[in-house]
């Protein structure tokens, strides 16, 4: 049965705290997992959080911290010194110690770093601030097993033993040469049924697969999703072994980067939170409402060059708000198909095959809509046939241009280096409700005579 956090259970915690009864809090959280003690902190104040932190062991605190939201954490670090924070970051594997160093200031990290005791642990993390974030280099932790190719299956062991003290869990097995240069990779179970006196070069398996150390955080977790890998060594530009990124890594990679394209598609441009302050969320907002509202006024200004068709077919603007809906609906479905073939590494097709497909699914779909539109405005609105035809005939032309502009933006902001997530959402209604209406009049001009 999972541990369960109930409204009466943090009202309990909040008063043991208020009467500092130390010994009664420990009981309480004797059993609970870090994550859920992540959990608790995040419903108490942030100097109650802090309270806790400091009362629970390192070993417990130190996953703890790495749970709690951003925004949390920041603000209980702020309340721990340098000294306190050294010692929950030398609980830490590397990556989330080098992962939570990063969020303070470069004087806060370098006092935070100079109170790790434990030399070659401060020397790691400080290898990894180097590196960016969203690359291999930013998601890698120091902490992995390898082993030389000219040792044999004992000395080989009994290095492993040594090792594997400094490492959570074992992955995988590395194999290098005299120089550090990644091998290949050795399989458990050929260690075990392997004489001890077998020399490892006779044994490991020269096929590995392997990521550099500046290549893009999304590209590692398209590589081990493919290969449904729970590990994957990182090399230098030499071949050097340096580290490994394990899969939760990659699976925190893979939300933030959903995280980011979902708010990208929904018009806001940075990466905010529901409890961020009115100011964040204005900044990340805006500017894209600011778009849609340029382009209301552009469909306006469309709207108002078509002002004699009022006079003779007055029925025509009833439907414009039905033409502009259906443009931006179809352009962000073919983006969003195609978002998700960019993410998955799927779209090989060439682009007039695309193109092809596009237009013959866009067709297809605007024909069956259209005759449903033209029927039910004829049969229960009693519209003129010709403003039916007129009607149909600028659905499926705005459906086929919509299908075309939502399929290759985002492909062609991505061959431009830009995140094509920004193709869908405001972008792509906004552009596609301009398109929609001008098309729309433009073919009702041309049949009705106005």
């Amino acid at each position: 049965m999972s541990f369960e956090i109930t409204t009466e259970y943090i009202e309990e915690i909040q008063q043991l705290i208020a009467d500092s009864k130390n010994e009664e809090i420990l009981k309480h959280l004797e059993e609970v997992h870090y994550a859920d003690i992540a959990e608790i902190i995040e419903d108490l104040t942030i100097d109650e959080g802090i309270y806790l932190i400091k009362l629970l062991d390192s070993d417990v605190t130190s996953d703890v911290i790495t749970e709690l939201d951003e925004n949390t954490r920041e603000k209980i670090l702020s309340g721990l010194s340098s000294k306190e924070i050294a010692e929950e970051i030398s609980e830490l594997d590397t990556d989330d110690a080098a992962d939570i160093i990063a969020e303070l200031n470069d004087r806060q990290q370098e006092e935070v770093i100079s109170h790790i005791e434990d030399t070659a642990h401060a020397k790691d993390i400080r290898d990894l601030l180097r590196y960016d974030e969203n690359s291999a280099g930013g998601l890698m932790a120091k902490e992995l097993i390898k082993v030389n190719e000219n040792w044999n299956v004992l000395t080989c062991v009994k290095e492993m033993r040594a090792q594997a003290e400094e490492v959570s869990r074992v992955h995988s097995i590395y194999v290098v040469d005299e120089n550090n240069i990644l091998k290949g990779r050795l399989s458990l179970k050929d260690l075990l049924t392997t004489s001890t006196r077998t020399a490892i070069k006779d044994v490991f398996i020269k096929k590995v697969d392997f990521v550099h150390v500046d290549d893009k955080a999304e590209d590692v977790a398209r590589i081990m999703q493919k290969y449904d890998l729970e590990a994957i060594p990182v090399v230098d530009k030499t071949g050097h072994l340096v580290g490994r990124i394990t899969i939760d890594d990659i699976i925190d990679v893979i939300t933030d980067e959903a995280e980011k394209d979902y708010q990208m598609a929904a018009g806001i441009s940075q990466d905010v939170e529901a409890d961020d302050t009115i100011w964040q969320l204005t900044r990340a907002r805006l500017p894209w409402l600011i778009l849609a509202l340029l382009g209301g006024f552009v469909s306006v200004s469309i709207l108002g060059g078509f002002s004699t068709a009022m006079v003779k077919y007055k029925e025509l603007f009833f439907f414009t708000p039905l033409i502009a809906a259906m443009a931006g609906n179809v352009g962000v479905q073919s983006s969003a198909i195609i978002l998700q073939g960019l993410a998955n590494d799927t779209l090989r097709d060439p682009w007039l095959k695309r193109l092809l497909k596009e237009v013959f699914l866009s067709l297809l779909n605007g024909l069956v809509l259209a005759a449903i539109l033209m029927s039910a405005g004829m049969y229960f609105l009693g519209f003129d046939v010709k403003v039916g035809i007129t009607v149909a005939i600028s659905l499926v032309s705005v459906i086929i241009i919509a299908s075309i502009i939502g399929t290759f933006v985002p492909i062609l902001l991505n061959k431009a280096g830009i995140d094509p997530a920004l193709a869908t959402g405001p972008f792509i209604t906004t552009s596609n409700d301009i398109f929609g209406i001008l098309i729309y009049f433009w073919i009702a001009k041309m049949i009705l005579g106005f």
